[in-house]
């Protein structure tokens, strides 16, 4: 038995000399054609398939989304993915602009099943592959490289002819090397040329599509890049193929593989929304799409309303999406943290600003695209929990229940929110953030409760106001009355004469919230004590001055708690 002791169980892949390698210098500047494998790839990968009608809506989504190139089964496979299209093409669920896509092996009766399905349909890509490493066809198939080539050419050329007795159908052929990437470079050249010539009829308007797929991904991404660009300086009418990508996520790279491979030149890319498919799943169209959108690149695919999508494709695979999928997941426009909640409120805040300085219309810390453009709520940004701060609190505040508390109290507030998330042990919600509030600064537990407040201009000096105060201290109530040179002046006046700390009303801020016959005053006042605290308090009422005169008396009730 030979000994395998001393053969390494892994070697790293051997990489390509490119002496001039054009790849890393580009950018994507303007989109592929995208093609969906969802009915197919992503389908067969589901623990629990599809039934018939939910393959029909999830047909339409895509369509509604905008794919133009839709692979929706392997006809030949079984009688219900023949069915399904039949059931597209009788049925005339196929938009006039949308091709159809049916994936088969070089096999004689199964391109016949094959083309049997695509009776009468108006535009339709039949999909051959081929498995072309070395592995695939010595281990599991047992042909040779030429045998394969002439299995391949033997279908092609069936399937020419079968779609030249289709003349009222727009027949397109894609051809696979199955695993590209372990493939021999120029044997997957040899292959594809083979199969070019037997389609026979691929022109630059109707070039027949070459699919190099990452089958497996065995590779990190630039080496997939430098293979389609080898491939492609290797082939000699690149002008009559579209080359398409097809990427695997084994090792967590599909993405990535797939961008710098557009950049080696190809044209079309092939996946599912939100990657579903075979192991870790093929790449996510989601992310590809969303990618380009954040960089300016029109894609074609309208994903303003992701949230509506994600739910739809969880519903019918019964897979969920997680909460950091990128671009689609509940958390991805999310901040927990105190600092990155507050960079972006401020960023929000100042956006025209930045938009001018910057040159671009969106430039917000730590969100690189608009969540509005997906169909995000921006309420959703700022989640609170014992990492939040201070300025994630305020935006909760702000843009949940128009409260917008003047900067110097936020620290205050921060603390008392903070202080319930430690106890909770939890993320908490807008509406406990709302309720903390309340409790901490609009309705503090304290001695002082407050009955009515009256106050009265004189009669010869109307600077001078007269102040009645009712208010229970304790529970024993009480009615003080002393003068100042205004409202808030002679309410502090009678206050005092309770007892109080001694105390001074600084400069406080007033808001209004609501419009018109309903709006009420917000008053946030700050309460300089002799001891070298400073309290805020707020009040609310329709009238400014009685807002303020209820933001003092909790201001003391707080002070009162915290002694």
């Amino acid at each position: 038995m030979e000994d395998n002791a001393n053969i390494p169980k892994y070697i790293p892949p051997q990489g390509f000399d490119i002496p001039e390698r054009q790849w890393p210098g580009k950018t994507i500047t303007q989109s592929p054609i995208w093609c969906s494998v969802d009915l197919r790839d992503g389908n067969q990968a589901l623990p629990n398939p599809l039934a018939p009608d939910q393959k029909l809506e999830y047909f339409q989504l895509l369509c509604k989304i905008g794919f133009k190139h839709i692979e929706v089964a392997f006809p030949s496979a079984s009688s219900d993915d023949f069915t399904f299209v039949r059931r597209l093409i009788e049925e005339n669920h196929i938009p006039d602009d949308v091709f159809i896509m049916g994936l088969t092996q070089c096999r004689r009766h199964l391109v016949e099943r094959t083309f049997e399905s695509f009776k009468d349909i108006k535009r339709g890509i039949v999909h051959l592959y081929a498995a072309t490493s070395d592995l695939h066809m010595e281990e599991v198939f047992g042909l040779t490289r030429q045998q394969t080539i002439d299995m391949v050419i033997d279908s092609i050329a069936l399937s020419r002819k079968l779609a030249d007795e289709m003349p009222e159908s727009d027949i397109r052929l894609e051809f696979s090397p199955e695993e590209f990437t372990a493939t021999d470079l120029d044997f997957a050249v040899e292959i594809c040329e083979a199969a070019v010539n037997a389609w026979g009829k691929a022109t630059p308007e109707k070039p027949m599509i070459l699919n190099l797929p990452a089958t497996v991904e065995r590779r990190p991404p630039n080496h997939y890049a430098d293979m389609v660009e080898l491939f492609m300086s290797k082939f000699s009418c690149p002008e009559k193929v579209l080359i398409s990508l097809h990427s695997h996520n084994d090792q967590g790279m599909a993405v990535a593989s797939t961008e710098l491979a557009l950049l080696a030149g190809a044209h079309r890319v092939e996946g599912t929304l939100f990657g579903h498919g075979e192991r870790t799943g093929n790449v996510d169209l989601v992310t590809m799409a969303c990618n380009l959108h954040s960089r300016g690149v029109e894609t074609g695919l309208d994903f303003s309303s992701l949230t509506e999508i994600a739910n739809t494709v969880a519903t019918l695979t019964g897979m969920p999406i997680p909460a950091r999928m990128p671009y689609s997941g509940d958390y991805v426009f999310t901040a927990f943290s105190g600092s990155h909640q507050d960079a972006i409120r401020k960023g929000m805040s100042r956006l025209d600003k930045s938009a001018k300085r910057f040159g671009v219309g969106w430039a917000v810390p730590y969100l690189h695209v608009d969540p509005a453009d997906l169909g995000k709520k921006y309420e959703s940004l700022i989640r609170i929990n014992s990492q939040s701060g201070k300025g994630g609190v305020a935006w909760v505040l702000e843009q949940d229940y128009g409260i917008e508390a003047p900067k110097a109290m936020h620290p205050e507030i921060g603390a008392a929110v903070q202080k319930f998330s430690d106890n909770a042990h939890r993320e908490i919600t807008s509406s406990e953030v709302h309720s903390v509030f309340n409790a901490e600064f609009v309705e503090p537990a304290g001695p002082y409760e407050l009955l009515g407040y009256w106050p009265r201009p004189d009669d010869d000096d109307p600077t001078q106001i007269h102040g009645e105060v009712r208010v229970k201290v304790g529970g024993d109530e009480k009615t003080l009355n002393a003068d100042g040179n205004g409202p808030i002046s002679a309410f502090v006046n009678c206050m005092k004469l309770l007892g109080t700390p001694q105390f001074t009303v600084d400069d406080y801020h007033e808001q209004a919230v609501g419009k018109g016959a309903n709006a009420t005053a917000l008053a946030y006042v700050p309460l300089k004590f002799d001891d070298g605290k400073t309290l805020y308090g707020v009040g609310s009422d329709t009238n400014i001055d009685q807002a303020a005169v209820r933001a003092i008396v909790a201001g003391l009730n707080r002070h009162a708690k915290a002694e």
